[in-house]
């Protein structure tokens, strides 16, 4: 169950042990990033002007009572999403806005006329200043408006004030009904709500204006109109009389007999077309369902018939039973036969019936056909004898159609006229103020809480973003997870940093001493696992010769290399390290030697090896060190004398370890590294670049040199948890090796029988689990082992 959640954890594809590591890591940038933030936003809450903020709502009144109807006249709003839009438009427009200024006298109030606001110069104009000054040329203070006149200086002010005014005002339609809101915002709570009610009052008299001007427009052509037409009227219906009188034709209740016979038979062509088309449309549509076959389901008189209705009620009982026969009978059963016959009966039956129909329906086209023809025989004969009188009627009519013309709109004329006279005391506007503004109690920005709440929010955004990006950029080496991911070499153990206490300064540790002092100590445990890497790495031939580098110099391989050498000679091993950096040779400084004969004195003929080979007394370990004489020839690794010496030595020791200068700045190295049976690479902790280890990598596949592995030195143990590595942490090196280390080193003391020396021998690994407990007391300095 165990494995499996484990494996479940790994295959998550986001890593929280991993993001968890982040957030350790990049615990400053985040909170700096976080911080930084929140004071900015918090600084802009703080420093902003208040702002408030006033509502007054109008209700546009689309259902108008009319007392009078004014017809086209002066109309009302229409109710349409269009119409609404557009007063919102012009509650909001530059000519209503400029009215408000006006009215108010907004070019006084330094918040709108920013002629009257003292202008205190930003930092841009103090640097503009600044730099004016240093170059000689004073700054010119021009007066605003100053080329402009009288006039033409007050309409440039009132134009930025109105401007200013139109980024203050929001006029909006709230929702989908017919109440606008005007929203105002200015940094006076009082000026807020006074510009917010102005502008809804003046757009509802710019609306009493505009119908009012409508108004007198049309009661003035109106009367003028309507004098015309009275003597138009006049004219035209003294004509009509004078013609009556002339050809004699009176008439009573305003037709004569053969007028009303004419009108009478018209009326009954009229019916009778009406009834013959429909008999013709029944008939023939029936006609052309049943030739196309149809069926008598899609005929309408079909469907209207009682008969056929009950005859389909009747067939659908004889099939359903013929369908139960035909399931438990055969089909010569006589049963059988008779239900089959019984249905062939009812369809031929109801095929009877749709051809009466049709019959039927034949029979009244023809009577509709005979009728008319009839009634069209008395309208040629009643019209005969009424031609002859309507020619002298037909002109009357004309005159009498005229005067009634003019007679009807001389009557419109003088109704409307009246109804103008009176439109100046019905006259309404189309919007009434539903809510007048209220002066604002408090500001509607900033709003503290929220911007800080939102700075917090982007504050921990822009941490995140900021550790993510070092993430991104950290180039450095954390863990040996980071080794084998991103250069695809074995990690061969990581080597913790051995660090100073005020009890003992760092200027008397030295790795290798430190070893041979606290065998059982974190630093000793992974030198002795390096050694063990060494003697493992090839179970098929013995490895020998080691070459340790690094990519460059402070990276702690000297140390790591005589430190090693010990280990294998205290473990009974014929270890000899030879000092291969030339240059620094610091390795015999490490060790405390100052030779005159050497490596490189004997290697050319200069000394015996006896004599250039030095014993380490602390660890029986032999040094081939580096004489003070500091002549290096230009070639030494590559020569034959040093092939001959290592095959000599090889023949003389178990381990030889050899201290290399940097891959990266000596030649050298490369070839030492070549030659021997493995080489280890050596990379500091959170200090060597990916790019270094990188192009050493190439450099020792370039020389056919035999990687062991790397090493991942002055591993801060304390810090490491801040680190994505599964490898031990500090609270673990503290409980396993600190108790066992402490032993040792009390049981030292005890034998040595002094406290200065037991406090002078007292390990690193010690005193940082006792500086976890009094951290006050103690100062912490790194040390390089270099």
């Amino acid at each position: 169950m165990a494995a499996a959640s484990g494996s479940g954890i790994d295959d998550m594809p986001i890593d929280f042990k991993a993001l968890v590591g982040t957030v350790y890591r990049r615990f400053w940038v985040i909170v700096t990033g976080f911080t930084a933030t929140l004071l900015v936003v918090a600084y802009l809450t703080f420093t902003q002007t208040p702002i408030y903020k006033a509502n007054s709502i109008l209700q546009l009144d689309t259902n108008k009572e009319n007392v009078i109807d004014l017809g086209s006249v002066l109309g009302g709003l229409a109710a349409s999403t269009a119409v609404i839009d557009t007063e919102v438009r012009v509650m909001g427009s530059k000519s209503l806005l400029t009215k408000v200024a006006t009215k108010l006298k907004l070019s006084e109030d330094p918040e709108f006329n920013w002629t009257l606001r003292e202008q205190k110069p930003s930092i841009v104009d103090n640097i503009k200043a600044q730099v004016r000054s240093w170059s000689g040329h004073q700054a010119e203070t021009t007066e605003p408006y100053a080329n402009l006149s009288a006039e033409e200086r007050e309409a440039a002010i009132l134009e930025s004030v109105v401007q200013t005014l139109m980024q203050k005002v929001h006029v909006s339609r709230i929702g989908t009904t017919y109440l606008i809101d005007v929203e105002v915002t200015s940094t006076s709570p009082e000026t807020a709500a006074r510009v917010a009610d102005a502008v809804a009052d003046q757009y509802r008299v710019q609306q009493l204006d505009s119908k009012l001007e409508a108004t007198r427009r049309a009661t003035a052509w109106l009367s003028e109109r309507v004098a015309g037409l009275r003597d138009e009227v006049e004219a035209k219906e003294r004509r009509v009389e004078e013609f009556r009188a002339e050809t004699g034709l009176l008439s009573a209740q305003g037709a004569t007999l053969t007028e009303q016979q004419i009108a009478y038979n018209t009326n009954q062509k009229s019916v009778l077309e009406s009834q013959m088309n429909r008999a013709r449309a029944r008939y023939q549509s029936m006609k052309r369902q049943i030739d196309s076959g149809a069926g008598i389901d899609a005929i309408a008189e079909v469907l209207d018939s009682s008969v056929i209705s009950n005859l389909k009620t009747q067939r659908a009982q004889i099939l359903r039973r013929v369908a139960e026969l035909e399931t438990t009978l055969g089909p010569a059963h006589p049963e059988l036969i008779g239900a089959r016959n019984e249905a062939e009966d009812i369809e031929r039956q109801i095929t009877a019936e749709v051809n009466r129909i049709a019959t039927n329906l034949e029979s009244e086209m023809k009577v509709a056909q005979d009728q008319l023809n009839s009634i069209n025989s008395n309208i040629s004969q009643s019209t005969a004898q009424l031609r002859g009188n309507n020619i002298n009627q037909v002109r009357l009519r004309e005159l009498e159609r005229d005067a009634e013309t003019s007679r009807v709109l001389y009557e419109e004329f003088i109704s409307r006229s009246k109804e103008t006279r009176e439109q100046d005391d019905l006259v309404q506007a189309d919007a009434n103020i539903l809510s007048t503004a209220t002066v604002p109690s408090s500001p509607s920005s900033p709003r503290k809480m929220l911007n800080l709440v939102i700075g917090a929010l982007l504050g921990g955004i822009i941490g995140g973003g900021l550790a993510l990006l070092a993430e991104v950029f950290d180039m450095k080496i954390s863990s040996a997870e980071d080794i084998e991911r991103k250069f695809g070499v074995s990690s061969i153990g990581s080597v913790p940093l051995i660090r100073s206490t005020s009890l003992l300064p760092f200027s008397h540790i030295k790795p290798a001493d430190f070893l041979v002092d606290n065998p059982l100590s974190a630093f000793a445990e992974s030198i002795r696992y390096l050694r063990a890497a060494i003697a493992f790495s090839d179970l098929d031939s013995e490895t020998k010769t080691v070459a340790i580098t690094s990519s460059l110099p402070d990276e702690g391989k000297t140390s790591l290399t005589l430190s090693l050498g010990r280990m294998s000679a205290m473990s009974g091993s014929r270890t000899l390290v030879i000092d291969g950096d030339f240059r620094r040779g610091q390795l015999t400084e490490a060790a405390g030697l100052s030779p005159e004969i050497g490596f490189i004195e004997h290697l050319f003929g200069a000394g015996q090896l006896s004599d250039a080979i030095t014993k380490d007394q602390r660890s029986m370990l032999d040094i081939l060190p580096l004489s003070k004489s500091g002549h290096v020839p230009h070639d030494v690794f590559g020569t034959r004398a040093f092939d001959d010496l290592l095959a000599r030595l090889r023949t003389m020791y178990d381990l030889i370890l050899i201290d290399t200068g940097p891959l990266l700045l000596m030649a050298e190295a490369r070839v030492v590294a070549g030659k021997t049976d493995k080489t280890i690479l050596v990379i500091r902790w959170r200090r060597s670049l990916r790019s270094a280890v990188r192009q050493s990598l190439h450099l020792l596949s370039t020389f056919n040199a035999d990687l062991l592995g790397i090493t991942l030195n002055m591993v801060d143990v304390s810090r490491r948890r801040h680190h994505k590595d599964p490898g031990s942490t500090y609270k673990a090196y503290s409980k396993y090796y600190t108790m066992e280390t402490k032993r040792s080193i009390f049981s030292w003391g005890r034998k040595s029988g002094s406290k200065a020396a037991q406090k002078a021998s007292y390990p690193s690994v010690v005193s940082n689990s006792l500086r976890s407990h009094e951290p006050q007391q103690e100062s912490v300095d790194e040390f390089s082992s270099n």
